[in-house]
């Protein structure tokens, strides 16, 4: 019988030595600060301690921007796949004592809650949310507003943050029940080419907490309840409007719980002096789109010159830049003198008219001054300012028949 040929033991265990060597190489990132609106609305968010869901298809890096986020924030991540948990994972499993008729039935939380009350503080991040089935969506209404999982209470340190596919992109996956939809801040993660190329040369932005200043505080608080109480007071069913479609109620909308998370949202912004495209994003996430453009909106007009302080000072009057917010303030000082037409005021309210003719376009004088020109009384003289205003607004009227004419021509010729 012939003699086995025998190869040299291959050193796996020195190979294997290597391939860890190169894997913690490739593992090995650097951040730099770089402006970044999503994560920047993510962590103003999570310092404002409300739950966040990310949207994004898979792939898009919502884990990885959590990963690096507990990283940065010095937090100790705990992931919890929410599709693979039953029920009794996040409502507490029974724990059945000597005498339950007396004592009750205690429940047990999982091993991964006690860890964060252990630890005191954490990022607790449920994955996969938009897979995981009804039941328990409704098991973990109770963890994400009142942070109890059983009997037990996470600690206020711990923030909380969710990811989830589009239901189309989701393998089985459902739409979010409104309950739960409408206890977190919906935020719609994508990628940005130049972020993903940096970051897979090795660096990737650096997340970092909004820096809140202790002077703008109490401020902040009373700019953001006067700009929600006043949408709210003049648009009343906006405060709770549940969306028809199944896939709406699944996202954000009004509700007075939302409208609070919102005015908490606008108070930390103020607070951090954060942008308002971070602002946008973050009050729509709260609220939803239409409602919360109209608080964006809100939030502009309380930013507006008082149309008195202008009647009171017009040659000193400074205007917005911005078209729709001149045009605005013109507007809102023609209906002052309206409602208190005064001789003195209507030659106030010309000036004012002259400064938007000289500062921005002209044609955003065209209808104030129209309506101004309406409020004249027999008595009142002309003021020398109206020579620059009114054949602006002439010119315009004119500009707008000729636009007419040329229409019904084409028509008519068709």
């Amino acid at each position: 019988m012939p003699a086995r040929s025998t190869l040299p033991a291959r050193p796996q265990s020195t190979q294997l030595d290597v391939a860890a060597d190169l894997l913690t190489l490739l593992g090995d990132t650097a951040t730099e600060p770089r402006p970044d609106p999503q994560l920047e609305a993510l962590t103003l968010a999570v310092a404002a301690d409300l739950p966040v869901l990310l949207w994004g298809a898979p792939g898009i890096g919502k884990t990885a921007a959590l990963t690096q986020l507990a990283a940065a924030l010095d937090l100790p991540l705990t992931t919890v796949i929410a599709s693979v948990h039953e029920p009794s994972d996040f409502a507490g499993l029974p724990v059945v004592g000597d005498d339950p008729a007396t004592q009750g039935v205690p429940m047990a939380p999982p091993d991964w809650a006690v860890r964060l009350v252990r630890a005191g503080r954490g990022l607790l991040f449920l994955d996969e949310l938009s897979t995981a089935p009804p039941a328990v969506q409704a098991a973990l209404l109770r963890l994400v507003l009142e942070r109890r999982v059983g009997s037990l209470r996470l600690p206020p340190e711990v923030r909380i943050v969710a990811a989830a596919n589009p239901r189309s992109a989701a393998a089985d996956g459902w739409e979010l029940s409104p309950p739960l939809a409408n206890r977190f801040v919906h935020l719609q993660w994508s990628h940005d080419h130049e972020v993903v190329v940096r970051g897979l040369g090795g660096t990737w932005p650096r997340a970092t907490m909004p820096r809140l200043d202790p002077a703008r505080l109490t401020d902040a608080v009373g700019y953001a309840r006067r700009a929600v109480c006043g949408l709210l007071s003049t648009r009343p069913t906006l405060v709770h409007r549940l969306p028809t479609s199944e896939a709406g109620r699944g996202g954000a909308w009004p509700s007075p719980r939302s409208w609070e998370m919102a005015l908490r949202l606008i108070a930390f912004a103020e607070a951090a002096g954060t942008s308002r495209d971070v602002l946008s994003t973050l009050v729509r996430g709260a609220v939803g789109d239409g409602p919360g453009l109209e608080l964006l909106a809100s939030l502009d007009r309380m930013d507006l010159p008082d149309p008195e302080e202008l009647l009171a000072d017009p040659a000193a009057a400074v205007l917005p830049e911005r078209g729709d917010l001149r045009q605005a303030v013109l507007d809102a000082v023609v209906e002052a003198v309206r409602r208190r037409p005064d001789r003195s005021r209507w030659d106030a309210a010309w000036t004012v008219l002259g400064r938007a003719v000289e500062t921005g376009a002209p044609d955003l004088v065209v209808v104030p001054a129209t309506t101004l020109a309406r409020l004249r009384r027999e008595d009142w003289d002309v003021p020398a300012v109206i020579d620059r205003v009114m054949p602006v607004a002439s010119l315009a009227r004119r500009a707008d028949e000729t636009a007419e004419r040329v229409a019904a021509t084409t028509g008519a010729s068709r």
